[in-house]
C-alpha cells in the first residue's frame, strides 16, 4: 500500500506564518527536559516529608515519565534540539532511552498512518469497545500486570520454552543485559538515596509510577489519539485526533502538548512547544472543522471509544 497523504505547510501557513513554527529552540526542549526531572523529584521529596501524599506523588511521576517518553518522541523527529547531536544525545541519555530502535519504529507509524502497514494500527484498529473491557484492561494498567508483562513477558515466554538440562544462567545473563540501564539506574538510585535513609527510593518513587499510573494514561492517550479512526482513512487531517486537555489533563495525563496529536501528524518536525500555536492559527483559519478534533476532551473521546457516543460522521449518517 502507498504511503499515507502527507500535508504541505504552505497549504495552509503563509511563510512568516510557518517560520516561526519549524523554528527549534536551543532551551526550550532541555527546558522541557529539566521540567520533568524538577517534578519527578519534587513529587518524591512531597511524598518522602508527607507519606499520606505518596498516591498524589505516584500520580505526578507517572505523568511525568509519559512526559519523558514525549521529550523522547520529540528528539526521534528531531526536533528537541536544532543541533542533531544535542538532540539525540539529550533524547537518549536524559529520558528512558531507546531512542533509534524507537525512531525506526514510529517514523514507520507516521508514513503509514492508520494503513495496514502502520506498526501501530493495533492498538486502535480493536476500537470501539465495550466499557467492561477497557475496565479490565485499566485494571491490568494498574495493577502492574500490563508493565510487568511487557517488561518481562520475553523472559517468562523464554523460561517456558526451556528445554530439560538447558542452562538457566545465560538466559537469566541475557535479560540482565538486556535491562542492563533500568537495572543500573536501580541500584545508581538506591545507593544514593541509602545515603539519605531512602534506599526504598526506585521501586517506591520510579518502578511504582511506571508499573501503574504510566500504563494507564499511555492507553488512555492512545486512544484518545487513534481510536475510532477509519482504518486506510486517506485525509491526513483525520488521521490522528486532537483532544482538548485543561490543566488538570496535562498535569496528569497529557504533558508536554501531546494532546495536539493531529497538528503533530499534519507537521510531524514541529516542536512540542509550537503545536498549541499551530492550533490556534488553524482555528482562525478556520480549519478545526476538517480536523479530527475533540473539543469535548478525553471524557467524550472515552465515551465513543466504548460505543457510548457516535462520531459526528456516524451521527451524521444515521440523520
Amino acid at each position: 500500500m502507498p504511503a499515507a497523504a502527507r500535508v504541505d505547510p504552505r497549504t495552509f501557513f503563509s511563510p512568516s506564518e510557518w517560520a516561526p513554527l519549524a523554528r527549534r529552540s536551543r532551551w526550550k526542549g532541555l527546558a522541557l527536559l529539566a521540567h520533568a526531572w524538577g517534578v519527578i523529584f519534587a513529587a518524591a521529596a512531597m511524598a518522602v516529608v508527607w507519606p499520606l501524599t505518596l498516591p498524589l506523588a505516584v500520580v505526578l511521576i507517572g505523568g511525568r515519565q509519559l512526559g519523558l517518553s514525549i521529550l523522547m518522541h520529540d528528539a526521534a523527529h528531531g526536533a528537541l534540539h536544532p543541533n542533531l547531536k544535542v538532540n539525540d544525545l539529550a533524547g537518549e541519555w536524559l529520558t528512558g532511552g531507546g531512542l533509534a530502535r524507537y525512531r525506526a519504529y514510529h517514523l514507520g507509524h507516521h508514513k503509514f498512518s492508520q494503513q495496514d502497514e502502520d506498526p501501530d494500527i493495533g492498538l486502535s484498529a480493536p476500537f470501539p469497545i465495550t466499557r467492561t473491557s477497557l475496565r479490565r484492561k485499566m485494571i491490568r494498567d494498574l495493577t502492574g500486570q500490563t508493565f510487568f508483562k511487557q517488561r518481562f513477558g520475553d523472559l517468562v515466554n523464554r523460561l517456558k520454552a526451556r528445554t530439560p538440562g538447558q542452562p538457566l544462567l545465560p538466559i537469566l545473563a541475557e535479560e540482565v543485559r538486556r535491562k542492563r540501564r533500568w537495572l543500573l539506574g536501580g541500584v545508581v538510585i538506591t545507593l544514593v538515596g541509602g545515603a539519605f535513609g531512602v534506599w526504598w527510593a526506585w521501586p517506591v518513587f520510579w518502578v511504582l509510577p511506571q508499573a501503574t499510573w504510566f500504563p494507564v494514561i499511555t492507553r488512555l492517550r492512545n486512544i484518545a489519539e487513534h481510536a475510532c479512526i477509519a482504518r486506510g482513512e486517506p485525509d491526513p487531517l483525520r488521521q490522528a485526533r486532537t483532544t482538548r486537555a485543561g490543566w488538570i489533563a496535562r498535569s496528569v495525563l497529557a504533558p508536554y502538548w501531546v494532546n495536539y496529536h493531529c497538528e503533530h501528524h499534519m507537521f510531524m518536525h514541529l516542536p512540542c512547544y509550537n503545536l498549541p500555536k499551530a492550533h490556534r492559527l488553524l482555528a482562525r483559519k478556520g480549519m478545526l472543522d476538517r480536523m479530527l478534533y475533540e473539543p469535548g476532551g478525553y471524557p467524550v473521546v472515552l465515551d465513543r471509544a466504548t460505543g457510548r457516543r457516535q462520531t459526528p460522521a456516524a451521527a451524521a449518517a444515521a440523520r
